[in-house]
């Protein structure tokens, strides 16, 4: 099998995420590839004329002191992961200094030169937020959200939501491309969320992947008085998968993204890494 590599792109500003969620990030693109490159973003803010002259309010050194604080955020980031005990060898750094509004663009484009990418999920970053809903939506691959409390363990077990849709399948594609020889996985359905194409859904494909050398099983979920993403989420820890993979939903003309049920719901509430597929 050809070497993977994997793209963490770190935003410094307004703040990054958090630390336990970036050596979240960092062990998991460590047991799933060969190597990463972790790209931190340090802020350039333009100089801006104030209407009043700068007699009450000091914007240009306020936007200096910000640009000082992303670069410092970017060496400290870099020396944390660097203290990471094992695989040091196998990380590049890259650092990039965009104008304000720039990361995402930037980060979005350079995602796509690798095998797939992993962004350190913080619910109540609104950077963490904005750069997971750029890569998903833009990006074009494989795309995890990792929270704090994900562990490095070697990945044999995925939890698929089954729907039947296109962008479920473009979810399993890009799952089991990551699971090893004799992987696992368990198909989830949700019954009483929406309609779905047929009955039997889940063991078909269960079927499908065991003909074709996965161990796989299926499992249809009733939500009983839980939201969906807290269902699929429930499901996929009690069936022992190390992650979850789901379509992300989404449509806009003006790249204004409107998520699905499932998908928002489990960006908020992130339990186990989640593979997103668009």
């Amino acid at each position: 099998m050809p070497d993977r590599t994997a793209y963490i792109p770190l935003n410094t500003y307004p703040e990054p995420a958090s630390d336990a969620a970036i050596l979240a990030a960092v062990d998991l693109a460590a047991s799933l590839c060969h190597g990463m490159q972790v790209a931190t973003f340090a802020v350039d803010i333009p100089p801006v004329a104030s209407p009043i002259g700068g007699f009450l309010v000091n914007v240009d050194g306020m936007a200096r002191a910000a640009e000082d604080r992303s670069r410092a955020e970017c060496d400290r980031l870099r020396a944390l992961i660097s203290a990471r005990p094992g695989g040091a060898d196998r990380i590049r750094f890259v650092q990039h200094r965009p104008l304000l509004g720039g990361a995402l663009g930037m980060a979005t484009a350079a995602a796509r030169y690798f095998d797939l990418a992993l962004v350190p999920w913080s619910p109540d970053t609104q950077a963490a937020q904005d750069m997971a809903e750029a890569l998903v939506f833009g990006s074009g691959v494989p795309v995890i959200l990792v929270p704090p409390s994900a562990r490095g363990d070697r990945v044999d077990h995925i939890a698929i939501a089954w729907d039947e849709s296109r962008v479920a399948a473009r979810a399993l594609g890009d799952a089991l491309r990551l699971l090893p020889e004799g992987g696992r996985v368990t198909v989830l359905t949700v019954q009483d969320e929406k309609a779905l194409s047929g009955t039997g859904i889940a063991d078909r494909l269960a079927a499908s992947l065991t003909e074709r050398g996965y161990q796989a099983g299926a499992a249809s979920l009733a939500l009983e008085g839980r939201g969906i993403a807290a269902a699929l989420q429930d499901a996929a820890l009690a069936a022992g998968a190390q992650m979850l993979a789901m379509g992300g939903f989404g449509h806009s003309r003006l790249r204004e993204f409107v998520l699905g049920g499932a998908t928002k719901g489990v960006m908020s509430d992130l339990r186990l890494p989640v593979l997103l597929a668009h």
